[in-house]
């Protein structure tokens, strides 16, 4: 089995001794030219229909591309119409240029000139394929015909730009299909000499798309490939360099990446990767990478999950849970060393007042691109920790627990999670709280309580109710609370120690602030037992807390 390797052939890297992209930074976004109506489209088991393309060209829009490639016109027929929907229909503003790809073959780019008729701003994409490999298979000829050919292609389009009279602002560009299997002073050659027929000059520059049609080397390959280009290409400052790798490898974002670094100046992606066999580059990765480091990609991302759904809805495609960014799971924690770790960052940024984002797991601020910490990041199942759990309740819901009642109340959680093998959402998070330890009203209620000040305390008459049947007591301590749980005491024969006492107001919708009691007691055996109270007053929420923990430790 493993002898199988040795019929694959090594990719042989360009001599580049002297290479500077490894100690450069992007620090700028490139041109952006989304290739989704085209490559991912045809990539799609079922192309998109006409209203799906004419959603999917607005939602690019709108998230700011400005050059789109939007079809193959001289494929089909359908591709035809579709483009001409678009420009008859006036669906493209005035800062938008299309892009549309065709074959160096002569028919194809008359065709494509038909299509385009009407449109403001025309990118005009011609390609043939330059690869050693599809010259000696595919078209069993030399590199001189192959040249040939795009010579051929580029005098034509000059020819027929040139003659148009319809007030079309056209741009060329270029590729020379399987780049990175092409030897790279052919590379060079051919696209120099289609420059050369096109009258290219700085005024005018032109697009060269160096493609990694079908991905054959490792990320820095590639790099030195372009790197290498950009060097040896006459005229230089004439030419856009723009890269369209692949994803065949798994590397396709650490291709743009370097090749970036490399002297390219734009790039040609999708949206999540969408594209032929294992994908175009997925620009919106590509985009936040940027986000992520302080460069503005000039792409807005910022309801990605309003995005997902237009894209899953017109591609049939899905966004899988880990695709970066946007996947359901990429900002969860369930662990819980991860969510102690998130929940201590965040409060230390509140804290301090920082502006930087410096918390732990999480590469950036999912609130920039509208996921929520609640639904997206603190996620609670039987791996999760106490520090996560509590974080939750509160952000979610208001609810502040000591620091000892977070440990019970995460293992309370956590065994449920587990007992019933699933996640916990925050309104079950919500629910537990509230049936393990707010206002507990058995088997000991509360129906009065009057109090008194007394010299150095207070003195109390509490009516307790027990299966039914109203008591009165009398209590005195240093406070109301501690005259009530000194009249519990006498009233069911239960020695315990109040250990924890907690408070806070919790601001609710449409019922202005309550206010919330916590309350730890320690039973003879060392056991703690915990309970909250709310109420609008707060000696009332003290007394339901009290009672809460109480009750918890007769039935626990």
């Amino acid at each position: 089995m493993y002898q199988g390797c040795k019929k694959y052939i090594p990719f042989v890297p360009v001599s580049l001794p002297n290479r500077t992209w490894p100690n450069n930074r992007i620090e700028k976004a490139p041109t952006w030219c989304s290739v989704d109506l085209r490559d991912g489209n045809q990539a799609l088991v079922t192309p998109m229909n006409l209203q799906e393309k004419l959603d999917f060209f607005k939602l690019l829009v709108d998230i700011g591309f400005k050059e789109i490639e939007v079809g193959f016109p001289s494929a089909s027929e359908t591709e035809y119409e579709i483009l001409r929907a678009l420009i008859d229909g006036h669906y493209i503003p005035d800062d938008v240029t299309i892009q549309v790809l065709v074959q160096a073959r002569e028919h194809l780019i008359r065709k494509t000139f038909e299509a385009v008729r009407g449109a403001k701003n025309v990118i005009i994409h011609f390609y043939n394929s330059t690869s050693t490999l599809q010259r000696k298979v595919v078209f069993k000829k030399d590199m001189q015909g192959i040249i040939d050919i795009a010579v051929a292609g580029a005098k034509l389009v000059r020819e027929l730009t040139e003659a148009d009279q319809s007030g079309t602002n056209f741009r060329y560009e270029y590729s020379p299909e399987s780049f990175t299997g092409t030897e790279m002073d052919n590379a060079v050659e051919i696209c120099r000499r289609v420059m050369e027929e096109l009258h290219i000059t700085k005024e005018n520059p032109i697009i060269l798309n160096l493609p990694s049609t079908v991905e054959g080397s490792s990320p820095n390959g590639y790099a030195d490939q372009i790197e290498y280009f950009c060097r040896h290409l006459p005229n230089r400052d004439a030419a856009i360099i723009s890269l369209h790798p692949h994803n065949d490898r798994g590397t396709g974002v650490a291709d743009t990446e370097l090749g970036l670094l490399a002297g390219a100046d734009r790039v040609e992606g999708t949206l999540f990767g969408n594209g032929e066999r294992t994908g175009n580059v997925d620009v919106v990765t590509l985009a936040m990478n940027m986000y992520s480091h302080g460069v503005d990609p000039k792409l807005d991302f910022s309801n990605l999950p309003a995005i997902v759904e237009i894209y899953e809805r017109c591609t049939r495609m899905h966004a899988y849970e880990r695709t970066p960014y946007a996947g359901a799971l990429v900002f969860a924690a369930f662990s819980g060393s991860h969510q102690d770790a998130i929940a201590k960052g965040m409060n230390w940024r509140q804290e301090k007042g920082l502006h930087q984002w410096t918390v732990p797991y999480i590469p950036i601020d999912p609130k920039d691109i509208s996921r929520t910490y609640d639904a997206d990041v603190i996620r609670v199942n039987s791996q999760s920790g106490k520090g996560g759990i509590s974080y939750l309740l509160e952000h979610a819901h208001g609810y502040v627990l000591p620091t000892k009642m977070r440990e019970h109340f995460g293992y309370l959680c956590k065994d449920i999670s587990d007992h019933e093998h699933r996640e916990l959402k925050a309104d079950d998070v919500l629910r537990v709280f509230k049936l393990s330890y707010l206002n507990i009203q058995g088997p000991v209620s509360l129906r009065s309580a009057k109090f008194e000040p007394m010299a150095g305390g207070a003195g109390c008459d509490v009516v307790f109710v027990k299966d039914g049947i109203a008591a009165q007591f009398h209590g005195v301590g240093n406070g109301s609370l501690d005259a009530v749980s000194n009249a519990l005491k006498e009233y069911t024969g239960i020695s315990y120690t109040l250990k924890v006492y907690t408070e806070h107001s919790l601001q609710q919708k449409n019922s202005g602030s309550t206010a919330v009691a916590y309350v730890g007691i320690e039973t003879p055996d060392g056991q703690m037992h915990w309970g909250a109270g709310s109420d609008t007053d707060i000696t009332r929420a003290s007394i339901y807390a009290l009672l809460s923990a109480f009750n918890n430790s007769i039935t626990e």
